[in-house]
C-alpha cells in the first residue's frame, strides 16, 4: 500500500541540537537532515522549525554562559542563525537538498497581508522540493527571549503550530528531550504511564503538564499542550516525541504508536 504524501512541520528544540556545553551536535543534526531528507525523498514536503540560536552563538562567541543582557541576546542570535544554518545549507546538500531560511516575527503571522505572502512563499518553496528552515527571529523580536510570553509567538513549540496551522499541514512532530505526554512527571513518578493518543486537551490533560524542561530550552510541556490546541482546531495532528530516536519519524508519520498523538477533529 503507497502512503499518502504529507505536508510534515518538524521542530527541533535546543537540547536535541545542542551539547550542555552549548555547542552544535552534530550527530545528531547529521541524524535530522538525514531522516528528513529522506522523507522528502519519499515524496513528503518537509518544513524544518528549528531552536538554538542563542545557544550556538553563545558557544561560538566564546561566552561562559547565555548572556543576560537583552541586546547581547539577540547579537547571539544573530551569530548563531547564521552558523546554524550554514550547518543545515552543508548538511542537506550532501543529501541533495536545498534549504531556505524563514525568520519571524509575531507581528509576521498576526498581520492578514504578511501571513497571505508568507503562506505564497512556503507554497512556491514546498513545490519547488525546497525544505524551508524557520526559526523566529530573534535578533528584532524579543517576545521569546526576553519573558517567554508574547500574544502570538514566544517559544518554538508555538511558532512550529502558527507555521502548520498558515501551511495546512498534515501533521506537527515537536521533537523533545521527553517521550511524550505522562500521566504524571516520570521523574519524580518512576511508574509514570506514556499516553500514546489524546483526542481531546480536557482538564485533566492539561493539568499533567508541569513546568519547563532543561535549562537550554524555553519550553515544557504547557506549551507543547497549546501547540497542540492551535494544531488540532487547525485539522493538523501533533505528536510529541523523543529527539534523540530521529528514526521514530518514519513510524510517526505512517501513524505508529509513538510518543503522544494529538488527533485533529476531522
Amino acid at each position: 500500500m503507497e502512503q499518502k504524501k504529507q505536508r510534515i512541520v518538524v521542530k527541533v528544540g535546543t537540547s536535541t541540537l545542542t551539547h550542555d556545553s552549548g555547542s552544535l551536535d552534530l550527530r545528531s543534526m547529521e541524524h535530522l537532515v538525514r531522516t528528513l531528507a529522506d522523507l522528502s525523498g519519499m515524496g513528503h514536503e518537509i518544513i524544518l522549525v528549528t531552536s538554538g540560536a542563542i545557544a550556538v552563538g553563545t558557544a561560538k562567541l566564546g561566552l561562559s554562559e547565555r548572556p543576560k543582557e537583552l541586546r547581547m541576546k539577540q547579537a547571539a542570535a544573530a551569530v548563531g542563525q547564521c552558523r546554524m544554518m550554514h550547518i543545515y545549507d552543508k548538511l542537506f546538500s550532501e543529501y541533495n537538498r536545498s534549504v531556505a531560511q524563514i525568520l519571524l516575527t509575531g507581528d509576521d503571522v498576526e498581520d492578514p497581508d504578511r501571513a497571505e505572502h508568507l503562506k505564497g512563499t512556503f507554497s512556491a518553496l514546498l513545490e519547488m522540493g525546497v525544505i524551508p528552515v524557520v526559526n523566529e527571529n530573534d535578533s528584532v523580536s524579543s517576545a521569546e527571549i526576553e519573558t517567554g510570553h508574547h500574544k502570538v509567538l514566544g517559544d518554538n513549540d508555538t511558532l512550529s503550530a502558527i507555521v502548520a496551522e498558515l501551511c495546512r499541514a498534515d501533521l506537527l512532530i515537536l521533537c523533545s528531550d521527553i517521550d511524550g505526554l505522562y500521566d504524571a512527571d516520570p521523574k519524580a513518578h518512576p511508574d509514570a504511564k506514556l499516553l500514546h493518543q489524546v483526542t481531546e486537551l480536557t482538564p485533566d490533560i492539561l493539568e499533567m503538564a508541569g513546568g519547563a524542561g532543561t535549562w537550554r530550552g524555553t519550553g515544557g510541556m504547557a506549551t507543547k499542550l497549546s501547540a497542540a490546541r492551535i494544531a488540532m482546531n487547525a485539522g493538523c495532528d501533533m505528536v510529541i516525541t523523543n529527539g534523540e530516536r530521529m528514526e521514530d519519524l518514519y513510524g510517526i508519520v505512517e501513524g505508529q504508536d509513538i510518543g503522544t498523538r494529538f488527533t485533529a477533529r476531522a
